[in-house]
């Protein structure tokens, strides 16, 4: 009962969204607008040092994480090396 009254309050990603505005929030944060004015905050870091592969912890050092681009709403580092689905951005959470 508990579960489906939290997910009642989550806000829904609409179909189609795009990414407007991405802003350093701290070590491994990114603060992220949505054109639909949904705002979040993504903590990368649980995500980059639970990984055993190599490629994905070197994001961990700062600049290189640093290095994201954000194009055509699509948030991604080093040309589609890492990127995340929309979805879990939306929610705030990288799974």
């Amino acid at each position: 009962m508990i579960a489906i009254e939290e997910k009642a309050r989550r806000k829904r990603m609409p179909k189609v969204v795009r990414i407007e505005a991405v802003r350093l929030h701290s070590m491994h944060k990114l603060a992220l607008r949505f054109d639909d004015g949904h705002e979040c905050t993504v903590d990368f870091g649980p995500f980059l040092r639970g990984s055993a592969h190599p490629s994905i912890r070197a994001y961990l050092e700062p600049r290189r994480f640093r290095s994201y681009t954000l194009e055509d709403g699509v948030l991604h580092w080093n040309d589609f090396d890492l990127v995340f689905p929309m979805s879990d951005l939306y929610e705030g959470r990288i799974r």
